[in-house]
């Protein structure tokens, strides 16, 4: 799919190119958001068939994806996604900006300091104003939708993502579990998630 008029879509189509990796060489593909906020595909293989596309749809997680924080296991679950998209030769991570399941990097601090005093993931981000989880998946289906990629096979743990996603009017044929090894940094934070998210971890 090449860039296009796109008016009556949530995400402007900005900018391509190529992005070798040690898994494989995607095509990386940058977008705005209405607010100017921006965000990427990473596509690999032909996505524009019939056949349902392996897919991970990450938010954004600078202290995991970039830092090798150990008190999630977001950093992980992007690399495994890249990796199984690579064995595969064909899929798509939709990477948003969505920082601390959405309330930025700053507050995630924060947050993360309120969980050094033994809170969890949930009860940080509410005594710090928020609701446990301000993620929106309405960009992702938009993203997709613009990639021509007509039904997924989703990778995740999280049901709420799914169900999300499929509200949004994504075609979601399969949920492939998405687990990564815990370490004694994220134990906690894997139970929070499985408790109060209902995770299927």
């Amino acid at each position: 799919m090449t860039q296009e008029n796109n008016t009556h879509h949530l995400l402007n189509w900005a900018a391509e190119t190529k992005l070798p990796t040690p898994f494989a060489e995607f095509r990386l593909i940058g977008f705005t958001d209405k607010a100017g906020k921006e965000h990427v595909a990473l596509v690999l293989g032909d996505v524009t068939t019939e056949e349902p596309v392996l897919a991970r749809v990450h938010s954004e997680c600078l202290t995991g994806d970039a830092l090798f924080s150990q008190r999630c296991d977001c950093g992980p679950q992007l690399e495994a996604a890249m990796r199984k998209i690579a064995h595969e030769g064909r899929g798509v991570i939709a990477y948003l900006r969505q920082e601390g399941r959405g309330i930025g990097l700053i507050n995630k601090i924060r947050a993360y300091a309120e969980q050094d005093k033994g809170l969890d993931t949930v009860e940080a981000n509410e005594i710090l104003g928020f609701v446990a989880d301000a993620r929106e998946y309405d960009i992702a289906a938009d993203m997709f939708a613009q990639l021509g990629v007509q039904s997924l096979r989703l990778m995740t743990n999280n049901p709420k993502k799914l169900a999300a996603l499929r509200e949004c009017g994504v075609d979601v044929v399969e949920r492939i579990p998405h687990r990564t090894e815990g370490t004694p940094h994220n134990e906690y934070y894997l139970a929070t998630k499985t408790k109060k998210f209902g995770h299927l971890l």
